[in-house]
């Protein structure tokens, strides 16, 4: 229950604090340009507290999930008395500018976070940003099975030209079950290959696998907690997991995931660990408690074999690594995006609603305040993307609105308020579709029987609870 409350609060203060920061941009550009702002409201609902400064009713709201900014004059169904301080009194230039500094501020939100972490703290693999030279290849994976070996470097992939492993990596995991042309260099020869991704369950949706390591890694475990199953089944810190209840596990981040998930979904079932003690194999039997909401055995793993380094960057290179990181997430988005459209993606496997969000959050928040404040750059920035898309009841359905209406005036023809209701309509439709396939999505997800797991995935350097 506890641990429900934390995702509950976190999630709150996450998706409710980047909607405030998006409202907090249309508040200030619009007091910039002398429009009255009636309301700004943190939460939604039912006034619980406020103070009143000037024109505007600074309150807090019954329902915390975001908040919202009411300007004079604003909506079509409001009595527009054509005062100077009114939103439509305002030439068609500063309504545009209201309009984006919402989405600006988010964007701007989502450059800064990143950029002030790695300011202070940026361990990452040392891999990410060395060439794509195979260092080792899992049994029967998708890359073992098209014959790369060893000591192969990856020159192209899917027409990008010497890739680092970040980009690889980024490029294999956004196209699971897919073909993606690769060409390698062995020594002196050149081959070209195509490699069949297999999709891998994570959370919400699918994550393309290649089974090529960067480095030669082992699973091991990093602490056993005094008094718990694993301690008292003689699980010790060292113990190189090979197998759990008989199945391989890869000695990568996945392999991670798949004892945790083979934990989480015992049932309260003994389960069996096959470890590797100096020249030994031991299997080791322990049944799983309950603990923080799920079942554990009550130890950590690490990575092995992977060299991290800390590249605290100074503030010019902090922007340019977070712009150049926004930019690789949008890509990989619309790549994402893309592929639901061309049928190569199912769109259940790929949009997530409030419930779906929830669950990241608090997968998130058990890794530390560090993933979360990278995750609420990311959601920062898919609110400010989203908010462009050009819907009627979006910024973007009125930034566009505004554009229409300037095009048509070039010809002399108005846009009637008839036209602006009927496209108000029709986009709060397309809306409130939109959040209803959702939300219908995120429940869908949680039905037992479904292909995807919930899983955890950790970074190297961060060995997950079990």
């Amino acid at each position: 229950m506890g641990s429900l409350l934390q995702t509950i609060v976190i999630f709150v203060l996450v998706l409710g604090g980047m909607i405030v920061i998006h409202e907090f941009g249309h508040f200030i550009v619009a007091k910039l340009f002398g429009v009255r702002v009636d309301v700004f409201s943190v939460g939604f609902g039912k006034r619980l507290w406020g103070v009143k400064k000037g024109d505007t009713d600074y309150r807090i709201s019954l329902i915390p999930l975001g908040g919202y900014v009411k300007m004079a004059g604003e909506n079509l169904d409001e009595k527009v008395t054509g005062a100077p301080d009114e939103f439509m009194s305002k030439p068609k230039w500063q309504r545009f500018c209201i309009a984006v500094a919402g989405p600006v501020m988010n964007i701007l939100t989502a450059l800064a976070i990143p950029a002030i972490i790695v300011m202070f703290y940026h361990e990452v693999p040392a891999y990410l940003d060395k060439p794509a030279v195979v260092k080792a290849v899992e049994p029967n994976s998708p890359a073992e099975k098209i014959g790369i070996r060893p000591g192969d470097q990856i020159i192209n992939i899917d027409g990008r030209e010497n890739p680092l492993w970040r980009e690889a990596k980024l490029l294999i995991e956004v196209n699971p079950d897919q073909d993606i042309p690769l060409t390698i260099k062995r020594g002196d020869e050149t081959m070209n290959l195509v490699l069949h991704t297999e999709g891998r369950p994570i959370r919400q949706g699918k994550i393309g696998y290649s089974g090529m390591e960067p480095e030669e890694m082992s699973l091991v475990v990093a602490d056993v907690v005094a008094g718990e199953p694993a301690a008292q089944a003689g699980l010790q810190p060292g113990d190189q997991i090979i197998a759990i209840n008989g199945k391989p596990v890869e000695q990568n981040e996945y392999g991670s995931d798949q004892v945790i998930t083979a934990i989480r979904s015992s049932g309260n079932q003994p389960v069996t660990l096959t470890v590797k003690r100096g020249g030994q194999t031991l299997d080791i039997q322990a049944t799983p408690q309950m603990k923080d909401g799920s079942l554990r055995l009550g130890f950590t793993q690490k990575i092995e074999g992977v060299e991290i380094i800390n590249q605290r960057l100074g503030l010019f290179p902090a922007i340019k690594f977070s712009f150049d990181r926004n930019v690789e997430i949008l890509d990989l988005t619309w790549t994402a995006i893309g592929q639901v459209f061309t049928g190569k993606r199912s769109a259940r496997d790929t949009l997530s609603g409030p419930i779906g969000i929830a669950e990241v959050v608090g997968e998130a928040s058990k890794s530390g305040a560090m993933m979360v404040f990278q995750l609420m750059g990311i959601l920062s920035l898919n609110l400010g993307i989203f908010n462009l898309l050009p819907i009627p009841v979006l910024d973007g359905g009125l930034i566009f609105m505004l554009a229409l209406e300037a095009f048509l005036g070039l010809f002399g023809l108005p846009l009637t308020m008839r036209i602006k209701e009927r496209m108000m309509q029709v986009g709060f439709v397309m809306l409130m579709l939109l959040m209803g396939f959702v939300i219908f999505n995120d429940i869908a997800k949680m039905i037992p029987g479904r292909d995807t797991q919930p899983q955890q995935v950790e970074q190297p350097q961060q060995p997950p609870n079990k």
